[in-house]
């Protein structure tokens, strides 16, 4: 489970609940600094409007209500109703959900909507949502304390947050339909944004709006019970509201921003990690048709120009002088001889064997099972390179970008701008894609634009630009890992002893989020080891952390996207050495995780494991539980000249409750091809402190027809939901492995595969 879940999930694991859920939702809120008296969405928009401390609005809504001609600020200018920080309704009848968490293709903006309009029993086709200002009181995660989206908790912790808003919202709708009528609020019904009354009365919730203003807020409102939902839950009801946008061109990315005067910059950054600026001479790159300066800032050095085809021609004309003695030695291969060492001795440790259990002899072994595994650097390398815009003026400034981690971004760029908070003003847009890249706790790239118009001395707005090169060499990637295990068995298969080296980065070392080290122990490097989905009460886990000069950062899924391989591949090279079937064999493991057992044999029902299959063909299976969130997966491939292809996959998820199952399909589904193309294909080698790989020339992603038919089942639950967007990742790489061993095929334990040759370069 990703660290920053860890507390969150430990408080209500044992009872997921509703009432337990809303009983910790109400304290992380208590604990949080109190807003404003009287603060609502609108007071925030007034304070943007006035310079003050929180963002401008950036959002979609769905077509029909674009077609009307209802922009964003339109409807927010009738907005008359305004009960909470979420939800408002205007007297057009259109109802705004406010999003405190940021779109980035997963799916939560809808998944946030369909809570509160849920609730508030709204019209989907008038519900349309913003992206919720900078301001950590009102719009904190309370998983993280800050305002942030990450670790797969937007609906987690946002669950009872937003259906209480919707909920509040309808009631005090009912109660000023109730005193407008002279009726019981009891007898009142509401609908697809319509209050009704058996005598014949009706109101549109816009016509209500004024009278609603005007109610007393209920101070527990009364929650739906599942049978009742009528968005939540059900297949199509809740059609993506970034959908439209996205297929007619009007959402807004970094990259469509326009302000008078706008400037492009590029940076030139150290070619190799470590790498100091010398000196630099601009006098070619001054002569560039549309450049206008080159700056040195932290970074590198900026080239500022008119428009980003003469940036880049500057940068291409600019000569820098660096010093790389820093990386001069480092290098993939002897990073891994170096590793694989250390994996075998002893470090800090993250998992003690337990004293054996009163009256039960323990295992002895009498075969031991050995593995060294190595994982590469791995880039994000989303759709959209990061590219920020900053504009300093009257005293202030202001963003816009991804801000996925606006209480990051607010302070950080607060400091380099060398201004107070209450002068920095964060407007956040919809991203294309980041698997972790654009949540930092050093907001890398607004800080890098804040430097460039700062070194420009705020003469004109700036945005700057990433290419995808330098987005791809920068660093910030997933580090590099080594897991050295040695496990023994007993004679009928029992583990008897597990010793587990893991030999990786801190993520979290040197970072505002160093406070989640604990003994030593970082738990984004050892998370799916231990805790494990298996009773393993023998693990003796040693844990190493070296220092480099590349910079790491979570990618989708963190730590797990190395554990959940060596876990799952290991268990079946156990079940194998036990002549046992690797599900029966998991089973066995599973006491006391009911929800991974079941699982997995629901994974094994969907997909007929132990069918035959052809010649070159098998099955293998996996299962993780992350972010809350377990997932089993089947794969079936097919071994043809060497070569491997994946040719199905199902998969089972048990998330809680599902809030918008096609959402949740949905990743599944992005999770599996993702996690395929970095399986066959991703690494970010370095040598002498380069990076190899800058592009999708040499880091190959995915093709279409590489794609596996996929077939996901969610587990039926009412319990609280969990998080859907990284826990798809996991599973994916060790099903593939382990169903090209039992289809004749090697076991790899290097990844990328393309360097075992088993798929095309």
């Amino acid at each position: 489970m990703h660290p920053l879940m860890q507390t969150f999930r430990e408080q209500y694991a044992a009872e997921r609940e509703d009432a337990a859920f809303a009983s910790l939702v109400l304290e992380r809120e208590a604990a949080l600094p109190p807003p404003p008296a009287g603060v609502t969405r609108r007071n925030v928009l007034t304070a943007g409007a006035a310079g003050g401390l929180v963002v401008a609005i950036g959002g979609w809504m769905p077509q029909a209500a674009r077609a009307a001609g209802q922009g964003a600020e339109g409807g927010a200018a009738r907005a008359v109703f305004e009960p909470n920080q979420f939800v408002s309704v205007g007297t057009d009848n259109l109802v705004t959900i406010v999003s405190k968490h940021h779109e980035m293709g997963q799916g939560n903006t809808t998944g946030l909507a369909s809570l509160a309009a849920d609730e508030l029993d709204a019209d989907w086709s008038l519900v349309r949502t913003e992206y919720a200002g900078a301001n950590v009181k009102l719009y904190a995660n309370l998983a993280f304390g800050m305002q942030g989206t990450g670790g797969s908790s937007a609906i987690a912790n946002s669950y009872l947050q937003y259906r209480t808003a919707g909920a509040t919202a309808r009631a005090m709708l009912v109660s000023a339909a109730a005193q407008a009528w002279g009726v019981p609020a009891s007898e009142i019904r509401t609908s697809n944004s319509t209050l009704t009354h058996a005598s014949g009365k009706k109101a549109t919730y816009g016509e209500m709006a004024a009278a609603a203003a005007k109610q007393k807020p209920p101070e527990k409102p009364v929650l739906k019970t599942p049978d009742q939902f009528t968005l939540m839950g059900h297949e199509h009801a809740t059609p993506r509201v970034d959908s439209p946008s996205k297929c007619n061109g009007t959402a807004t990315y970094t990259g469509d921003v326009k302000l008078p005067g706008l400037l492009t910059a590029v940076i030139a950054f150290p070619p190799s990690f470590g790498a100091k600026l010398v000196s630099f001479d601009a006098s070619a790159a001054k002569k560039v048709k549309g450049v206008t300066d080159v700056v040195a800032v932290p970074e590198g050095v900026a080239v500022v120009a008119k428009g980003m085809w003469a940036a880049q021609q500057g940068r291409r004309a600019l000569k820098v002088t660096w010093d790389e003695s820093v990386g001069a030695r480092l290098d993939s291969e002897a990073l891994l001889v170096q590793y694989r060492e250390l994996a075998t001795q002893p470090g800090t440790p993250f998992a003690k064997p337990a004293a054996a259990e009163a009256g039960k002899p323990a295992p002895v072994a009498t075969k031991t099972i050995e593995a060294v595994y190595e994982f590469p650097f791995l880039a994000h390398a989303p759709m959209e390179p990061q590219s920020c815009v900053a504009w300093l003026h009257d005293g202030m400034l202001e963003t816009w970008a991804g801000h996925q981690f606006p209480t990051f971004d607010h302070q950080l760029a607060a400091k380099a701008a060398g201004l107070p908070l209450e002068k920095v003003k964060l407007h956040s847009l919809i991203s294309g894609g980041s698997f972790g890249r654009r949540a930092n706790a050093f907001s890398d790239f607004t800080v890098a634009a804040v430097n460039v118009a700062v070194a420009i001395k705020g003469r004109a707005p700036v945005r700057l630009q990433y290419t995808r090169e330098d987005d791809m060499s920068a660093g910030l990637y997933r580090p590099m890992m080594v897991h050295s295990v040695k496990v023994g068995i007993d004679d009928a298969g029992k583990v008897a002893s597990w010793k587990h080296g893991v030999v990786g980065q801190s993520i979290m070392a040197g970072t505002a989020m160093a406070m989640m080290i604990k003994d030593g122990i970082d738990p984004t490097s050892v998370e799916g080891v231990f805790p494990a989905s298996y009773e393993l009460p023998m693990m003796d886990g040693q844990l190493h952390s070296p220092t480099l000069p590349v910079r790491p950062l979570w990618w989708r899924s963190v730590g797990n996207t190395h554990t959940a391989y060596v876990m799952e591949t290991m268990v079946d090279k156990l079940a194998r050495a036990a002549g046992q079937d690797p599900l029966a064999y998991r089973l066995a493991l599973m006491d006391k995780n009911p929800r991974g057992a079941n699982a997995l044999k629901l994974v094994a029902e969907k997909a007929g494991w132990g069918k035959a299959m052809p010649a070159g063909s098998a099955q293998g299976i996996a299962v993780h539980e992350c972010f809350g969130t377990t997932v089993a997966q089947v794969a079936e491939v097919t071994l043809k000249d060497g070569k491997v292809h994946v040719d199905r996959v199902v998969c089972v998820v048990d998330c809680g409750i599902a809030v918008n199952p096609d959402v949740i399909k949905a990743q599944m589904e992005g999770c599996i091809g993702f996690a395929l193309g970095a399986l066959y294909y991703s690494e970010i080698d370095l040598q002498a402190g380069r990076p190899v790989q800058q592009n999708f020339g040499q880091y190959k992603a995915l093709r279409i027809y590489e794609m596996p038919v996929v077939e996901v089942f969610i587990v039926p639950s009412t319990a609280a939901p969990t998080g859907v967007g990284e826990p798809g990742v996991p599973p994916l790489g060790p099903a593939v492995a382990n169903a090209i061993v039992r289809a004749g095929g090697p076991a790899i334990t290097r990844l990328p595969f393309a360097r075992a040759g088993i798929v095309q370069a």
